[in-house]
């Protein structure tokens, strides 16, 4: 079980539900996708035009839908370093408990997007010291 060091609100918009009355599967990447620049930017602090990175790969994992939520609780953490990559979990929440849970490997690029780069010290240096 991941220990989550990061938590981000995100709302969850009317145009967010299926016909069906739940949040579509594709939305939920979107809301990682917010907690994910959050926790780089607000829990790192790196500035967003140094976000030099793509994601490599995505595992989503559904465990029941959210309905008519107001908002959504998304909790992130890097659970790997590796030298050009790094991993993070994700678990969405509602009043309920965890509706999905995630995983992404994103990949750091050179700045001027020219192939990979090694992990920046820096990044390094912060996420140890947020997660730990």
């Amino acid at each position: 079980m991941t220990e989550f060091a990061f938590t981000e609100s995100v709302d969850v918009r009317y145009q967010d539900h299926d016909t069906m009355g739940h949040v579509n599967n594709a939305v939920y990447v979107t809301y990682m996708e917010e907690a994910r620049f959050s926790y780089l930017t607000e829990g790192l602090g790196v500035p967003p035009m140094e976000l030099n990175m793509v994601v490599a790969n995505l595992t989503v994992d559904f465990r029941r839908p959210v309905q008519f939520a107001d908002e959504v609780e998304v909790a992130v953490s890097v659970t790997d370093v590796g030298d050009s990559s790094f991993t993070m979990a994700y678990e969405v929440r509602d009043s309920e408990g965890v509706a999905v849970e995630g995983e992404t490997v994103q990949v750091a690029l050179e700045p001027d997007g020219s192939g990979t780069r090694r992990v920046p010290q820096d990044w390094r240096d912060a996420i140890d010291e947020l997660e730990h």
